[in-house]
């Protein structure tokens, strides 16, 4: 493949540029984020998205299709550079990279550009600090066929280049918003969406409510649960009982029980 470049030193302001992307601040002053990954550059690909730079480093262990990979990205019109270990490994955010990394726009959108379907399945996630936890999430919620997945919470940042890496991608294809509390729970009066709350002292259990309509099922962290915002008005609370000793289950594990409840229902209506 053609070279464009090739970048050794650990001085170089690329690979300065690169590392100050691992911090969220500086992420949102570039406007950009790290990919990095055989799987999650090419899922970000397959799925239409537009990378600004790849770097790349045959002395690491490149999957075999990489190349491939790398000239098609290439012919697109992005920046490609290799990279010599050293210089890599400066960039790389991982404990073993597989030799590609890549500078990517930061995803998410507005809940008006959500385009939605009759009686959509959304699932909102508040205050998730840990980004394997939303990673998780985000898989689960493609597995289960959800139509979005909206986050909130000034603790969650979808754009961690750990999320992308936990999700392997699926963030690059599965539609994404992010608003506050208070603007997602009046966007989805507005669009006559019910809302379901998880809360652990909930007199319902979640499978006696009926899951069948545009539903939106709302998460929170695992330390300090969901917010006020989530309480009273329009929100129903529910909870997944618990019969051992422990008194919750992680969030990605509960938005899986809570969305492959709603498909059960709907395919037995």
């Amino acid at each position: 493949m053609e070279k464009k470049l090739t970048i050794e030193s650990l001085q170089n302001p690329r690979v300065k540029a690169a590392v100050k992307l691992r911090k969220a601040k500086l992420r949102k002053e570039a406007g950009q984020t790290l990919v990095e990954g055989h799987r999650e550059i090419q899922r970000a690909t397959t799925s239409g998205w537009k990378l600004n730079e790849l770097y790349y480093c045959p002395e690491l262990h490149l999957d075999p299709e990489a190349p491939k990979l790398v000239l098609n990205i290439q012919k697109s019109g992005v920046p490609v550079f290799q990279c010599s270990e050293s210089a890599f490994r400066k960039m790389s955010y991982r404990d073993t990279p597989d030799g590609l990394l890549a500078l990517s726009p930061l995803v998410g959108r507005t809940l008006g550009e959500l385009e939605l379907p009759d009686n959509p399945l959304l699932l909102i996630a508040e205050n998730l600090e840990k980004p394997g936890n939303l990673g998780t999430i985000l898989r689960t919620a493609d597995a289960a066929g959800a139509d979005a997945v909206i986050v909130c919470g000034q603790k969650t940042d979808i754009n961690n280049p750990n999320v992308i890496r936990a999700s392997i991608g699926t963030l690059f294809f599965m539609p994404i918003a992010q608003a506050s509390s208070k603007e997602i729970i009046q966007w989805l009066d507005r669009n006559n969406i019910q809302i379901l709350a998880t809360m652990p002292d909930a007199a319902l259990d979640y499978t006696e409510v009926d899951l069948r309509g545009g539903i939106a099922i709302v998460v929170g962290s695992e330390d300090e649960g969901l917010t006020p915002a989530w309480v009273g008005g329009s929100v129903l609370q529910l909870s997944i009982p618990m019969f051992g000793k422990n008194d919750s289950l992680n969030v990605s594990t509960a938005a899986a029980i809570l969305l492959y409840e709603a498909i059960r229902q709907r395919k037995n209506p």
